[in-house]
Order: structure tokens, then C-alpha cells, then sequence
């Protein structure tokens, strides 16, 4: 597991800052004069903040961006770092702010100048996302990170309202963790190891096998994971932090531990990136951390199908037919379809088990939503405008990119088998759209439910604002809100 930057917050001390060794970073508002604390230091700097100040490379920043004074005069910091932040910045603004601070944090650690600026949380909340660094692998490691100390004026409010912020991060920086894991340690059993652990948490966990799975009907779950040594399992958590008895919000996630497409194999290049085909269990689970941790107040399930799609001689064939919990008929055209089998089993159960007053579910399903909307924006699909709305709301919000995409009854005319009630593959032609409208068939109509087709936003090709190159945790933040907005107001 990665390390987590600790932050720690104390009221604004000159004489301390001015004996820090290693980094120290400075909020500047770029369209204000600096405050006497800043002027202070610039005095102590002998006058290095100011001459940055006024530099056309300053001048060029946009908000959220910082400029380096390293090694300066006047104080033994090994740098200065000037972040342009106005005080009426946005919540996304301060966090990449912060971002940008967490992502120079070396060993030595930080200490941030905030003084009364309003948003030193969301600063706080950015830089312990972009200081994250899974690197327990490199045995040489330079990225060790060191803490974080905010100075503020008012250290015990902003302590309060950075806690549930800190707690999202915890959140986010698990679903990271999970998604970055090789497959041979990340397994079924060592995914499902890790959830079993947050029974500390207050979380009421519990783990499906095989032969349960198979006495409930889940046969076209079992069938993806058929040619595996590693067996399947589905886990279910449960957080009671609302009302007894009112009807929980139900969070559903894939997890294809790793996907080799089976009998219908990958192309060899690129598919070493597979190991992030759990992507949606990840997020499911780092939001039910997040909501354990900051002791929500609302009841929310998540159910999570853990699965490794392998070529071997009991694996599922294309032609196969396998029948799913709900009792409907699937043919395999392609194997490499799995993920929507994994979830036609999963959503059912969590259904007809918890009856949810409402469900969205998050896949890395289709490489065609990449093809629709890049790396910028996960694909939502819903029956339910409000829930839909409210959803885009939060991602909005959490700055998490998110598109609505179309379902209909045209499409289903493409999952139209020979020899069983539907197929699970239609070729290329909107293929994101026909997995979502496979999906549908196992979403009862009494049920608001969202498809989130997240195969674009979890493993970008590039470094993103608050992630690292790799795993960026999308869908923690803006599901976190939408629970806290719908459930919690």
C-alpha cells in the first residue's frame, strides 16, 4: 500500500517557517497585494519574492500554478514555492494548487503559508492526491515523501473542515492503490483480503464464494472466471450511517482482476495494462472507505464482482450459453465481452437482496467509449433523469469529467441471439451504447440506475491534475458528493 502524506495543521508562525529545511510553499493571491506575513518573508528572502513578483514569467502563471525559488537567500529552505491562488478561487482551483505543491513534497516534507486564505482545506485535499506515489516496487525508492504542515490562522477550523476532505483522499488514494496492483498480487483472494480489512473501519463485509455464487445462480459471472486458478468471488459491504430501515444506495463495480479476453484473446501489446480492468471495483471500494472513514450519514452498499478472465482448457468458448441469476439467456459471441456478464449477475443481486432506492454501476467496460470521448470524460447512461442530473452535478462539481450517452430501444434490436435470449457482443457499431443497453435488461424498471463506462478516465496515458501517471481514483470524489447531496442534506 502506498504511504499517505500526513497534514497537520497550526496556527501561521514566522520564526517557524523561517527555520524550515526543506520546502516551504507560499499562497499568493494574484490579484492582491501579498499579506504582511508574505512581506515579511519576502523582507527575511532580502527581497526574492518580490523581484518574483515581478517577473513576466510570474505573470504568465495561470491560477493554480506555482513558480520555484530554490535555494534562496535568508532562510535554510531548500526552496521557496510561490503558488499564484486568489482568495475567491474555487474549490477545483485550490486543489490543484495544492496538487502542485504535493507534487515537489520530497522527503524533508513541506510547510504551506495559508494564513487566512479560505481555501487552505481544498489545498490540503490537493496536495495529499497529487503527492501520491505508488512506488513500493522500485527498490531504489526516490520518491519518499515527507509531511505536510499548514500554517493558518485558525488551525482547529480548518482542521474540521479538511477532516471529511482527508477522508475522500484516503478514499481516493485505496482506489489508486488497487488499480496501479500487478495481477499476481492483486488476485480475487488479495482484493477481497483487502476489503475483509475494513471491517475496522466499521464496515460489515462479507465474501461470496463459488459455491454460494453458483446456489444463487450467478452462472454467467462464474463462466468469466471459468478458466482461472484464482477463484471468483463477490464481496458486499455495507455502511449504516442513515435511518434503520430506509432503503440503501447501491454502488455496484467489475472486477476483472486481470483481462487477457479469454478464449477471444487481447492483441499482446498494451495488455499488460489489464491489471486495471477492476477499475470499477476499485472506485466502489475506495468510496466505501471514504464514507466509513468520514462516518456518513446515509445507507450505502457496495457489491463488487471479482473475476480473472484467463484462456485454458475449462475456459468459456464463443457459442457458449450461459444463464444469468435473473434466469435470462446470454450466447458468448466474444469472451472478451466479459465485463457486462460480471455485472448482469452482480446487479441483479444487489436488487433483488437490498431492493436500493437506487444503483449505479462503474466499469471499465468498452474501449469504444475511449474512442467516443477520450480521457476527459467517463460515459454516463441512466433511465432515470433525476438521478442522471444529480450525478452529473457532483462530477461537475469534483471537477470529474462525466458525458451523458444515449440508451434506446433501436439498440436492443442489436443483441438479438439465434439461440438465446440475447448475445453479449454486437461488434463495433455503438458498442459502448449496446453494453449499456445489455446492461439495462438486468436493471428492473422500479430502479433509478446509472452505467458509468469509466475505461477512458482510470488509467489515462498521462499525468492528469491530481494524479500521478497511472490510476487517478475517478469516481470516488464525485460519488462521495452525490451521496452527501442526495442522502445526507
Amino acid at each position: 500500500m502506498s504511504e499517505q502524506v500526513l497534514v497537520d495543521f497550526r496556527e501561521t508562525d514566522f520564526d517557524g517557517l523561517c527555520q524550515v529545511s526543506g520546502r516551504v510553499a507560499v499562497l499568493i493571491a494574484a490579484d492582491d497585494r501579498p499579506g504582511a506575513i508574505v512581506r515579511r518573508l519576502d523582507r527575511k528572502m532580502r527581497g526574492a519574492i518580490s523581484r518574483a513578483l515581478a517577473n513576466g514569467a510570474w505573470a504568465k502563471l495561470k491560477v493554480a500554478e506555482a513558480l520555484d525559488l530554490k535555494f534562496p537567500a535568508g532562510v535554510p529552505a531548500e526552496a521557496v514555492q510561490l503558488v499564484k491562488l486568489p482568495r475567491k478561487s474555487t474549490g477545483i482551483e485550490a486543489r490543484k494548487a495544492g496538487s502542485a505543491i504535493g507534487r515537489e513534497l520530497g522527503e524533508a516534507g513541506v510547510a504551506v503559508l495559508a494564513a487566512n486564505h479560505p481555501r487552505a482545506a481544498d489545498v490540503a485535499f490537493g496536495l495529499t492526491l497529487g503527492s501520491y506515489a505508488f512506488s513500493q516496487y522500485h527498490t531504489d525508492d526516490k520518491t519518499k515523501k515527507g509531511n505536510a504542515t499548514f500554517h493558518v490562522d485558525k488551525p482547529d477550523a480548518v482542521r474540521a473542515a479538511a477532516a471529511p476532505m482527508q477522508a475522500v483522499a484516503q478514499g481516493v488514494c485505496f482506489t489508486r492503490d488497487l488499480v496501479n496492483e500487478p495481477a499476481n498480487v492483486l488476485t480475487t483472494v488479495g482484493f477481497s483480503d483487502r476489503l475483509a480489512a475494513m471491517r475496522d473501519l466499521g464496515l460489515e463485509i462479507e465474501i461470496l464464494d463459488e459455491e454460494q455464487l453458483e446456489k444463487l445462480g450467478m452462472r454467467a459471472l462464474l463462466g468469466v472466471g471459468q478458466g482461472s486458478e484464482s477463484p471468483s468471488q463477490v464481496v458486499v459491504m455495507q455502511w449504516h450511517g442513515g435511518a434503520k430501515g430506509q432503503a440503501p444506495f447501491a454502488l455496484v463495480g467489475k472486477g476483472v482482476v486481470f483481462d487477457t479476453g479469454g478464449i477471444s484473446i487481447k492483441p499482446a501489446l498494451g495488455m499488460e495494462e489489464m491489471t486495471m480492468d477492476m477499475g470499477g471495483a476499485g472506485v466502489v471500494s475506495g468510496v466505501m472507505r471514504a464514507l466509513a472513514l468520514r462516518k456518513a450519514r446515509a445507507n450505502v452498499v457496495g457489491v463488487v464482482g471479482l473475476v480473472e478472465n484467463m484462456p485454458d482448457g475449462r475456459a468459456q468458448r464463443p457459442g457458449d450459453v450461459v444463464r444469468s441469476m435473473k434466469g435470462d439467456t446470454i450466447e458468448v459471441i466474444n469472451t472478451d465481452a466479459e465485463g457486462r456478464l460480471v455485472l448482469a449477475d452482480v446487479l441483479w443481486y444487489a436488487q433483488e437482496r437490498f431492493k436500493p432506492a437506487g444503483m449505479i454501476n462503474l466499469a471499465t467496460l468498452t474501449g469504444a467509449i475511449i474512442i467516443g470521448l477520450g480521457h476527459e470524460n467517463a460515459g454516463a447512461f441512466s433511465n432515470d433523469d433525476t438521478l442522471c442530473k444529480a450525478f452529473l452535478k457532483a462530477a461537475a462539481a469534483e471537477g470529474e469529467g462525466a458525458w451523458r450517452m444515449p440508451l434506446g430501444p433501436a439498440y436492443d434490436e442489436l443483441l438479438k441471439s439465434r439461440i438465446a435470449d440475447m448475445k453479449n457482443s454486437c461488434g463495433r457499431p455503438a458498442g459502448s451504447i449496446t453494453a449499456a443497453q445489455f446492461l439495462k435488461r438486468f436493471v428492473k424498471d422500479e430502479t433509478p440506475w446509472i452505467h458509468l463506462d469509466i475505461a477512458g478516465v482510470t488509467l489515462p496515458p498521462k499525468a492528469t491534475a491530481l494524479a500521478p501517471k497511472g490510476a487517478t481514483g475517478w469516481g470516488v470524489m464525485a460519488l462521495d458528493r452525490l451521496i452527501r447531496d442526495t442522502m445526507e442534506s
